[in-house]
C-alpha cells in the first residue's frame, strides 16, 4: 500500500490542533520512537491514518465528517511541540 509523509496532511493537523504540528515530536506508544509528525507515514482510506515510520503503529487517526473532525491519538505516548 502506498503512503505519503505527514507533511501531506499539514492542513488537517492544523485544523485539528490549531497550529502547524508537522514539527511536533510524536512518541510512539508501540516502539518508543520519537520523531516529528512530518516523518509519519500517512494513509488514506475511510479516514486518514498517520503511522509510525519505525514500527507501523497507528499514531493518529482522523475522520472528517463535514463540520466535525474526529481525532484518535491512542498510538501516541506523547506529543510535544518544538521549542
Amino acid at each position: 500500500m502506498s503512503y505519503l509523509d505527514g507533511n501531506a496532511f499539514a492542513g488537517m493537523l492544523t485544523t485539528a490542533f490549531g497550529q502547524d504540528m508537522t514539527a511536533a515530536i510524536a512518541t510512539c506508544a508501540g516502539c518508543g520512537s520519537a520523531r516529528p509528525l512530518a516523518e509519519a507515514r500517512a494513509f488514506l482510506g475511510a479516514g486518514t491514518v498517520l503511522r509510525c515510520a519505525r514500527c507501523d503503529t497507528v499514531l493518529l487517526a482522523f475522520v472528517d465528517h463535514g463540520d466535525v473532525l474526529g481525532v484518535d491519538g491512542q498510538g501516541l505516548a506523547a506529543l510535544a511541540l518544538p521549542s
